[in-house]
């Protein structure tokens, strides 16, 4: 019988292991997605409060950022699975109390609501501080090097399915079933991811250099980090970009008030980035970005300024949707080619720290990016704001461009053998 993932581009799927994470990764990405849609259209619709949104990233951001550093130091002394494991547990019982909070036979008023939304998504950060080295490094050490760009091509691919499918099930049962019923739904997909990564097989720690304690531990993840300078200018230009160049924390507002749609159109608007994004990850499985590699970085994170410039000028939903795709089909070259980057010059017994720090620059960023626009909306308007941000990543992407040689002119071409 011929092995169904033989081809170069399926080569990664041959290993079990690494079906099971990708497949729990998937499902715990549809949870979160469809989370924060329902979270999102609540809060708005209790407060009509832009600047409301943004403190949802920032409730996740303190502690995320609080404890990254010492998650990732953890995740280099603990077994990652079982890590994974516990996190995973923790969002959980959030998702359940947030399940429990929507019931409007609790009688609780609207403020006393929103304040504990804030409150367990606060406890659910920290969670996520410990989850995302975790996977990073378990993710390395179930794939061989040589397929580095192929599990960093497909966990990419897999992630933006979820993240396509997550809001669009959020908007939908929320429109459609109500809001219990699309939290009950979170809990599924929550339950189902817990399930397939407790059936991967447990993987020993990689063998430690030296022992050192805890401050110098986190010490050496910052220097690598710094000194790398391709790792450090990839992780800068994505969480730039990100803090100033995302629309999607402001999407409620679009929706309700410049596109005139309700909770099924923002679920779609939601999805748009990443259905983009699955386009082009399915296109870089067969071509992966290898040659030149630090001027495509360059090139997807530019074209993502430009989409957001131009998504906070339109006012028709399927343009506004259109602009959103694209944005993820440009934002998913850079993704591909940083995980890439990240997962090729980082040492096995350094992978937790140096995914900590980069959780710090990058996953940080989203929720720093979500506080960002609804404080800008605020103080400029809601549209100013978005184009500000679209033009300030432009202004990194020249800034790295032209001062970050190693980036510029990153090849990976060889690093993978």
């Amino acid at each position: 019988m011929r092995n169904p993932f033989a081809g170069r581009a399926y080569a990664v799927f041959g290993i079990r292991d690494y079906r099971l994470f990708i497949s729990a990764r998937f499902f715990l990405t549809i949870a979160l997605q469809m989370q924060s849609v329902i979270v999102g259209w609540q809060v708005y619709a209790l407060t009509k409060d832009p600047f409301s949104l943004g403190l949802i990233g920032l409730a996740e951001v303190i502690p995320f950022l609080g404890m990254a550093l010492f998650a990732g130091h953890v995740a280099d002394m603990m077994a990652r699975k079982r890590i994974i494991l516990i996190s995973g547990l923790v969002y959980f019982v959030c998702a359940s109390l947030l399940l429990i909070l929507c019931r409007e036979s609790l009688g609780i008023e609207s403020h006393a609501v929103v304040t504990a939304i804030y409150a367990i998504i606060f406890v659910s950060g920290f969670a996520r501080a410990f989850i995302f080295p975790a996977q990073a490094a378990l993710m390395a050490q179930i794939v061989p090097r040589e397929l580095y760009v192929n599990s960093s091509t497909w966990n990419s691919t897999i992630w933006h399915i979820g993240a396509v499918t997550g809001p669009a099930i959020g908007g939908l049962i929320y429109g459609w079933s109500g809001i219990v019923n699309a939290y009950a739904c979170v809990l599924l997909f929550a339950a189902i991811s817990l399930r397939q990564f407790m059936r991967m097989k447990p993987y020993p720690l990689p063998p430690k250099t030296k022992d050192e304690p805890l401050l110098e531990s986190l010490k050496t993840g910052l220097r690598f980090v710094m000194q790398k300078k391709v790792i450090l200018g990839a992780m800068a230009l994505d969480m730039f970009a990100v803090l100033f160049g995302g629309a999607v924390a402001m999407l409620p507002v679009f929706a309700s008030e410049i596109l005139k749609t309700g909770p099924e159109g923002l679920g779609l608007l939601r999805a748009a980035p990443a259905a983009g994004a699955v386009v082009m990850a399915l296109f870089l499985a067969y071509r992966p970005p290898l040659r030149n590699a630090g001027k495509k970085l360059l090139f997807g994170v530019a074209g993502f300024g430009v989409c957001m410039i131009l998504f906070a000028l339109s006012t028709n939903f399927w343009i506004s949707f259109l602009l959103l795709a694209f944005s993820g089909v440009f934002d998913n070259i850079s993704v591909i080619i940083r995980h890439s980057i990240l997962q090729i010059f980082t040492p096995d017994e350094m992978r937790g720290r140096v995914a900590s720090v980069n959780s710090i620059f990058i996953g940080s960023s989203n929720e720093l990016g979500s506080f960002e626009s609804g404080l800008a909306a605020r103080l400029v308007g809601l549209v100013p704001s978005v184009i500000l941000g679209g033009c300030m990543t432009l202004l990194v992407v020249f800034h790295v461009a032209r001062f970050v040689p190693a980036v510029r002119n990153l090849d990976l071409q060889h690093d993978t053998k």
